[in-house]
């Protein structure tokens, strides 16, 4: 709170406007939160709301998330984070790449559902992945590391390679591939877990028939409208 209330501040009027009507609709959307995850501890309930002044204050400076996206923050990144948690509860020790995070999305809401799991964020934008540093640091993520980088310089391979919509999928399959190993300790397999929205079926086609692809569709696990056109797609 005191981090919103002085963000607030050095705001003029019409931003404080805006900042006020979405402080009102992140409220609303951390009851559904609450609501489709009921059973997360308090320390977690809170770095969930602590996110929402973080990245209002960092977007303040610069242009972490799409600035007029930020009256949906909640719904937009981190509900659609967590369809990857409504799909598979990660055991203790698994390993995770997110590829392409941008300011830390899927990665960090997945990190504070899942403290004993291990997260390596990478991205290509360098002020991104600072931003990523500030907020482990803010929130007290000790399971979370991140690099200025790109996938391709990834040498380590991971239980799960995971991101939101960053390219088409043959793209995005041709720079994760090989990131993953198959020694699986989950009740899934080991593979990609991609968020992505719209008509899928070209780029499903378009894959190499050796992919086993599994698509989930996330309006399953959430009633809001915004999901109707969103899939969770595991290929392994």
């Amino acid at each position: 709170m005191t981090m919103l209330l002085a963000m607030i501040f050095r705001l003029n009027q019409t931003e404080v406007l805006f900042a006020t009507f979405a402080i009102v609709s992140s409220r609303a959307t951390m009851d559904r939160i609450k609501h489709y995850f009921p059973t997360l501890s308090t320390k977690q309930l809170g770095q969930l709301e602590a996110l929402y002044p973080f990245y209002l204050e960092w977007n303040s400076k610069i242009n972490v998330i799409s600035r007029k996206d930020m009256d949906h923050f909640y719904e937009h990144h981190v509900l659609h984070s967590l369809a990857i948690a409504k799909y598979i509860s990660f055991v203790k020790g698994t390993s995770l790449l997110d590829v392409g995070t941008g300011g830390g999305f899927p990665g960090i809401p997945l990190a504070i559902l899942f403290p004993d799991s291990d997260f390596f964020l990478v991205d290509s934008i360098g002020k991104k992945i600072m931003v990523v540093n500030q907020a482990t640091e803010a929130l007290g993520l000790n399971n979370v590391k991140a690099r200025h980088a790109r996938a391709e310089s990834v040498n380590q391979q991971f239980d799960y390679v995971i991101s939101r919509a960053v390219a088409a999928l043959p793209d995005f399959v041709a720079y994760a591939d090989r990131k993953f190993h198959t020694r699986n300790k989950n009740a899934r397999p080991n593979g990609i877990l991609y968020l992505k929205g719209g008509d899928l079926s070209r780029e499903l086609d378009q894959l190499n028939k050796r992919w086993v692809k599994q698509v989930q569709p996330v309006s399953q696990w959430f009633s809001e409208a915004y999901f109707e056109t969103k899939y969770l797609v595991h290929m392994y």
